[in-house]
């Protein structure tokens, strides 16, 4: 699928059992390529660019020799032989035979996310492992699953965000076709498949660019994790390009989302979250490619629509407010991230639902960008391009430990907040076993040794204090230890719950939510047109909002509190939860949700 886009870097197979390897090295004077053993003095090209073609077959192993004599792995092999520091692997992605060849993907109003880690999904931690748990899913609603990032990285186990080689899946998962593998179950169960991408920076071991392409990096520009990257410089840029369309057409992605695009600073024009997303736009137009953002933030013009209502670059953004809202509503913390939204826990969660955004001066902390090119305050953002979470990989493996939601609050509480998760326009996104009420916590782990490894010890505390803090009594000596196996083994998904009794009650109520919303949110959503909005005023514990679809409303009505409160009335026919509502009372924690016909 990629003979529509220009490979500018890695090595591609040819005819005649011949294939092309490029690099660019613009710090070195020669470079070689070694593959199966033979040696082959690379071409010199304009602009630091090096190139040679010769004999190989897929499944050889090859490497570039630099001028000092080491070898480096391909930064774009599709595969590695031993891990990040061992020989890259050629790949024919021509020959999986795909079985869900006519698959074109979903309407992103469509979606319900299941966010999942490969490695502790299921007990094994592989690809081929996890697509025999889609069926789970399926069952439960889900249709969509994004995947934490799979680029190799250091070591055998850790989250992925810390990638050195984006292009080749990493090695204790699987093999490429694994990949395929998992993607094209995923898409004979009528279920999209989303992809965690890192662009704005390398994990701290394993990448080598820095030894022959120091133009690769902005040092005096760092991000929280090193250097940014310098996407002014062309090389830099087609490298991430072509890093996003390789994973939508080689492996048949249907979307990718975009880790911390706040810290990926580009002063060209256009911006390369632009650049990127109208490419990926025109190349796979024939099919539903859906790009999503993570953006600290919040410029509403990345994921704006145009006049008519289409997506003008991203199709959605990840909305940390309606998080962090919920959050400090059901367990009550206020420090670290969750300080700006304490004060005013209420107003913010209904902005949060209505808006898809916390106003600044309800929320001090958070801050906006004005001079990176795509901050407009006045973009036409509909719900469905804002994604809505209880809990993700974040928002629980940072916690100092790995706590999920439902060990921190009230579970009746939890039911009312998953209702109006799953029953709000916005997209619903859930994190690995919530579908069935996983109590199992999620660890930051890595697999880092010396000073990195205890680098990464010491930085668990100042992240766990963003997170909710320490909880009372204890101190850092009582953290898990992120390297330690034993840390990633118990983040592993406990699936004999799923088949508790609690657990088929809880995925039958989640499946009940699922099919509401795929029976009457959906179709309100599938209009282009911006919906008008509706927070009506009411006593804390109480949310009440409507959102009008040019003709339907959405009426939703929600008592977070124990104690009997007055709601505003609902004038359409419910669709969920009509029969706890009493009058214009609701009785205790409930949910009520109504479509009007005018």
């Amino acid at each position: 699928m990629l003979d529509r886009v220009r490979k500018t870097w890695g090595a591609h197979l040819a005819a005649g059992g011949i294939a092309q390897f490029r690099l660019w090295a613009p710090d070195e004077p020669v470079v070689r390529l070694v593959v199966d053993g033979n040696s082959h003095a690379m071409r010199a090209l304009d602009g630091g660019w090096f190139e040679v073609s010769a004999r190989a077959r897929a499944g050889d192993r090859y490497w570039f020799e630099l001028s000092d004599g080491s070898c480096v792995a391909d930064p774009a092999a599709c595969a590695q032989a031993e891990g990040a520091f061992g020989p890259s692997v050629l790949v024919d992605h021509s020959a999986y035979g795909w079985k869900s060849a006519s698959w074109r993907g979903r309407p992103w109003e469509e979606a319900i996310i299941s966010e999942l880690h490969v490695g502790c999904f299921t007990p094994e931690g592989t690809f081929q492992a996890a697509a025999k748990r889609l069926p789970h899913l399926a069952e439960a609603g889900i249709t969509a699953i994004e995947i934490m990032p799979v680029a190799e990285f250091q070591g055998e186990r850790g989250w992925g965000y810390d990638g050195v080689l984006p292009y080749a899946p990493h090695h204790a998962y699987g093999t490429p076709d694994d990949l395929k593998a998992l993607i094209d179950a995923a898409h004979g169960l009528d279920m999209m498949v989303l992809l965690d991408v890192v662009y704005n920076h390398f994990g701290p071991e394993g990448n080598d660019l820095t030894r022959y392409a120091s133009r690769f990096f902005n040092s005096d520009r760092p991000t929280p994790w090193g250097a940014s990257i310098a996407f002014e410089e062309p090389a830099v840029r087609r490298y991430f390009i072509e890093n996003a369309l390789y994973w939508l057409g080689d492996f048949r992605f249907d979307g990718l989302r975009l880790d911390a695009t706040d810290q990926i600073r580009d002063t060209s024009e256009p911006h390369f979250l632009a650049a990127l997303a109208r490419e990926a736009s025109e190349t796979f137009a024939d099919r539903n490619v859906h790009l999503l953002v993570e953006d600290a933030t919040r410029r509403r013009n990345l994921v704006r629509r145009n006049d008519d209502g289409t997506v003008a670059l991203y199709t959605a953004g990840w909305n940390d407010d309606f998080h962090h809202a919920f959050h400090v509503v059901a367990t009550g913390e206020d420090r670290g991230f969750y300080q700006p939204f304490a004060k005013h826990p209420w107003q913010a969660m209904r902005e949060a639902m209505s808006d898809g955004f916390v106003s600044p001066k309800t929320a001090k902390g958070i801050a906006l960008d004005p001079t990176d090119g795509l901050h407009r305050t006045d973009g036409r953002v509909p719900p469905q391009a804002r994604v809505s979470f209880l809990q993700n990989h974040d928002q629980i493996g940072n916690r100092a430990f790995g706590e999920r939601l439902a060990s921190l609050g009230d579970s009746v509480q939890l039911r009312v907040m998953t209702a109006l998760l799953m029953l709000s326009p916005q997209i619903p996104l859930l994190f690995m076993g919530e579908e069935y009420g996983e109590s199992q916590p999620f660890f930051f782990f890595a697999d880092y040794q010396d000073e990195l490894g205890a680098a990464v010890r010491r930085g668990r505390l100042e992240e766990a204090r963003s997170f909710g803090g320490m909880p009372h009594g204890k101190t850092a000596d009582d953290l898990p230890d992120p390297l330690d196996p034993r840390t990633f083994a118990a983040s592993k998904l406990h699936w004999e719950r799923a088949e508790s009794a609690a657990g088929r009650t809880h995925l039958a109520f989640m499946g009940q939510l699922a099919d509401v919303r795929r029976r009457h949110i959906v179709p309100l959503l599938s209009d282009c047109s911006l919906p008008s909005f509706e927070v009506h005023a009411a006593r804390d514990g109480i949310v009440a909002i409507d959102w009008s679809f040019g003709g339907p409303v959405l009426e939703l009505r929600a008592n977070l509190l124990a104690e009997t409160r007055p709601v505003p009335p609902i004038h359409g026919d419910p669709i969920f939860g009509g029969e706890t509502l009493e009058g214009a009372d609701l009785s205790g924690p409930g949910v009520v949700v109504a479509v009007r016909r005018d």
